[in-house]
């Protein structure tokens, strides 16, 4: 797997979910998430990242709550979130922000 950094520096936009599997709202995230990569496809990346696996990761990123939802594009953050966001709120956020 790349690196954090080359990951979020992709000229395809990239959605990154923080989350944890014990975690109920990050459970109602993963259909939200699976629709929105069937309507972005290839225009779209997301990734989850499991903050028990990476925690040296979620710290550096300064994840406190989850699930939180990061946009980048170009290795730049574009929007954060902490929370459930509807598949109607991340069409708009992508849709503003690429």
């Amino acid at each position: 797997m790349e690196n954090f950094e080359e990951l979020i520096a992709s000229e395809t936009p990239v959605l990154v979910d923080f989350y944890a599997t014990w975690c109920g709202p990050c459970r109602t995230m993963h259909p939200i998430l699976e629709e929105l990569k069937e309507l972005k496809g290839n225009k779209l990346r997301i990734v989850k990242i499991d903050v028990d696996k990476h925690e040296e990761l979620a710290t550096k990123e300064r994840i406190q709550s989850i699930p939180t939802l990061m946009l980048y594009w170009k290795g730049e953050l574009l929007w954060r979130q902490s929370g459930v966001v509807t598949i109607a709120q991340l069409k708009e956020i992508i849709e503003k922000h690429v």
